[in-house]
């Protein structure tokens, strides 16, 4: 049926798709103190530019889903090209505050289309042990680009290249990953064993599926309202905050790679447990220790939130599994949504403390870092809360009926998706 599709070159574009996406993110992360000053903005708004990058990736990522078998993954991902190039020249030549939460904006949808995308396709592409290999090696550039990205913002901020030059940089996955899918033939969809949406709404009534959309907002901020905000809060702490967040997403992107037997060994709930001591153990480290000590809580950190959103996605399928694809695609798209609704809180947070701390006399590199770790030890609640409720997530589906574990092949599938 797919005899004429060109599978390496799909997949390759695939790869650069998604490396746009993680681009985005690590870089952009990178050029937020810059931007700061730029264009005199306080905490708060940058916080509500990165809440658009959050807004919009749920959005495109469901409507992406929906349509999958009808608009097609061809055109998903020229939106996703329009979009990507559209947002990233936009922020380029933003001006301004207005100009910046638009472009992020665009930014988010093209992401969020690359997701719906490129998932299935990939799945069209392969079956059994090769699709799982295909699906785990495509997944890994999220926390891999990030790794790669803020290594070059990095240098470049470093090299006094200024954040335009970044931006400029991000556009050339984009490019790439146009020029491999540009006239190819796509693999035609694989409906199987569709459910109708009334069973899918059905499904995202049970107690289960409600527990997993709330820990869904959980996590997502916890992961990502640390890292998208780490070049702020740690700027002054003695550690780069670029090579923290290289640090974690190497450790992510290796983590990641290896799920499966991790998953297999510890199940779904046992993974999501260690996960939120980890990560609570890693941000109170933040919002204590200073130089070297930092790289430690990094790691901790990052081992603590390599699996939460993978095994989120996981466990919806197999322990909410009437909710189809659908139901997937909402726990992805809360988890992003609420991380966007976090990151103009999490700027207030910095810019109270800041006024706290600015009244106290305090100055400089002092009062940067007492700010930092002021909001981080703040932030800690969301991780603390996790332990809690995954805690109580571990023993109910212990003693509940459900569905048998996945083998090992299928954990590494399900662990694959960031």
């Amino acid at each position: 049926m797919n005899e004429n599709v060109n599978k390496s070159a799909l997949f390759l574009g695939s790869c650069f798709a998604v490396t746009t996406t993680a681009f985005t993110f690590s870089i952009r992360a990178g050029i937020l103190p810059e931007l700061g000053r730029d264009f005199g903005l306080t905490a708060e708004q940058l916080g509500f530019i990165n809440s658009m990058f959050f807004l919009g990736f749920p959005i495109s990522m469901i409507i992406g889903g929906l349509v999958y078998h009808t608009f097609g993954a061809k055109n998903i991902m020229l939106v996703a090209f329009v979009t990507h190039t559209i947002g990233i020249l936009t922020t380029i030549y933003a001006g301004g505050y207005t100009g910046l939460l638009i472009s992020t904006l665009f930014i988010g949808f093209g992401n969020g289309c690359t997701e719906a995308a490129c998932n299935p396709m990939i799945a069209d592409m392969y079956s059994g042990v090769k699709m799982d290999k295909m699906l785990n090696r495509f997944h890994m550039w999220f926390p891999g680009g990030i790794l790669v990205g803020s290594l070059i913002s990095l240098f470049m901020t470093k090299m006094n290249l200024g954040w335009e030059a970044q931006m400029w940089v991000t556009l050339i996955p984009t490019v790439i990953y146009a020029i491999l899918f540009f006239g190819k033939t796509f693999p035609k969809p694989k409906v199987e064993g569709v459910t109708s949406l009334s069973n899918n709404f059905k499904a995202m009534i049970t107690p289960v599926f409600i527990f997993l959309f709330v820990a869904m907002m959980l996590t997502a901020v916890t992961e990502f309202g640390v890292n998208q905000w780490v070049g702020i809060i740690l700027a002054s702490s003695g550690a780069s905050p670029m090579l923290i967040l290289a640090l974690t997403s190497g450790l992510m992107a290796v983590g990641r790679f290896n799920a499966g037997p991790v998953v297999h060994a510890l199940g779904q709930t046992g993974v999501l447990l260690a996960g939120a001591i980890l990560a609570t153990i890693g941000v109170y480290m933040f919002s204590q220790v200073t130089g070297p000590l930092a790289y430690v809580a990094a790691i901790i950190f990052a081992l603590g939130i390599c699996y939460f959103w993978p095994v989120m996605i996981g466990a919806t399928a197999q322990r909410a599994p009437l909710s189809g694809a659908l139901g997937m695609s909402i726990i992805g798209g809360i988890g992003m949504f609420s991380s966007g609704i976090a990151m103009p809180f999490i700027g207030s947070l910095i810019d109270s403390a800041r006024t706290e701390y600015s009244a106290t006399g305090l100055t400089g590199d002092a009062l940067e870092l007492a700010t930092g770790q002021d909001t981080l030890g703040k932030i800690l609640v969301i991780p603390a809360t996790l332990i809690v409720l995954f805690t109580i997530f571990y023993f109910w589906q212990k003693n509940s009926k459900r569905a048998p574990e996945l083998d090992l092949e299928g954990t590494r599938e399900l662990a694959g998706d960031y």
